[in-house]
C-alpha cells in the first residue's frame, strides 16, 4: 500500500526558483498566443470573417423577411465587428490548446495520479464548452428569436444592429459554455475533498433554485433562454454527481487490492 511519504517523494527535489516559474508562464502564454494566431489565420482563410458572421446570423435571419439584413449603425462597425467575431471564433477553436498550456504549466507540481485525472478533465471541459455553444447556436437562438418575433407588431420592422446582435450572442456563447462546466466543477470539488457526494445530493434542491436565479440574471429577459440555461444546468449537476462517484471509485480500487494482498501475506 502506497503511503503519503511515497507520494511526497515523487516530487522531492523538483522545486524550481520563482524566476523559473515566471519564465515557464511566459513561454506558455506565448505558445497559447501562437496557437490563437494560427487559428485566426485559418479562420480568416476559411470561412473568413464574412462567412463567420453569416453563420452566426442564421438563427435570426430565419425569423426575418427574406430580403431583410442586419444593419450596421456604427461608422466602424463593418470593420470591427468581423474582427471581433474572428477573434472570438479563434479563441473558441484554440480552447483545448489553451487548456493544455495551463495543464503543462501546473503539471510539474502534480502527482502521477493527479496528472492522470487532469487530462480527462481537459477533454471533458472542452467538449462541454463546445456543447454549450452548439446548444445556443442550434436551439436557443432559434427558439428565442421565434418567441421575440411573436410579440413584434406588424407595423414594426425588426432589423437589428449587427454590433448589438454579435455582442448579445457572444455573451450567450460565453454564458452557456461556462454553465456547461458544472460537471467539471462538481467533480473537482469532490476530488479535492472540499465537499462529499452526500453534501452535493443534499444541496440539489438549493442548486435548482440557484440555477434559475443565475439564468434569470445572465440571459436575455425571455422565458425561453432562461429555461434553456437553467434546465441543462440542473441536469449537468446530477451528471457531475454521477461522474464524481465514478472518478472516486477508480483510484479507490487500487489501495483496496493492495491491502488485501498485504493481509494475505
Amino acid at each position: 500500500m502506497a503511503s503519503a511519504k511515497d507520494s511526497k517523494d515523487e516530487l522531492a527535489g523538483s522545486e524550481q526558483p520563482f524566476v523559473q516559474h515566471l519564465k515557464e508562464l511566459r513561454d506558455r502564454l506565448l505558445y497559447g498566443l501562437m496557437g490563437l494566431a494560427a487559428c485566426m489565420v485559418l479562420l480568416a482563410i476559411w470561412p473568413g470573417p464574412a462567412g463567420l458572421i453569416d453563420l452566426i446570423a442564421i438563427p435570426i435571419r430565419a425569423h426575418m423577411p427574406p430580403d431583410a439584413k442586419l444593419i450596421a449603425v456604427g461608422v466602424f462597425s463593418p470593420f470591427f465587428v468581423p474582427i471581433k467575431v474572428l477573434l472570438m471564433a479563434a479563441l473558441l477553436l484554440s480552447l483545448p490548446w489553451w487548456m493544455y498550456q495551463v495543464w503543462a504549466f501546473v503539471a510539474p507540481g502534480l502527482y502521477s495520479q493527479e496528472k492522470r485525472f487532469a487530462i480527462p478533465m481537459i477533454v471533458i471541459g472542452s467538449l462541454l464548452a463546445y456543447g454549450g455553444i452548439a446548444f445556443v447556436q442550434l436551439f436557443v437562438l432559434d427558439q428565442m428569436f421565434a418567441f421575440i418575433q411573436h410579440f413584434t407588431p406588424d407595423s414594426v420592422a425588426a432589423t437589428p444592429d449587427v454590433a448589438s446582435y454579435v455582442e448579445a450572442i457572444l455573451s450567450l456563447y460565453l454564458a452557456f459554455s461556462l454553465a456547461f462546466q458544472v460537471p467539471v466543477v462538481v467533480i473537482l470539488l469532490v476530488k479535492l475533498r472540499m465537499v462529499t457526494i452526500q453534501q452535493l445530493k443534499d444541496f440539489r434542491g438549493y442548486f435548482i433554485v440557484l440555477a434559475f436565479i443565475i439564468a434569470a440574471v445572465i440571459t436575455p429577459p425571455d422565458v425561453i433562454s432562461q429555461l434553456a440555461l437553467a434546465l441543462p444546468m440542473c441536469l449537468l449537476y446530477q451528471l457531475g454527481i454521477w461522474g464524481a462517484q465514478w472518478f472516486i471509485k477508480l483510484p479507490a480500487a487500487v489501495p483496496e487490492q493492495a491491502s488485501e494482498a498485504s493481509s494475505a501475506k
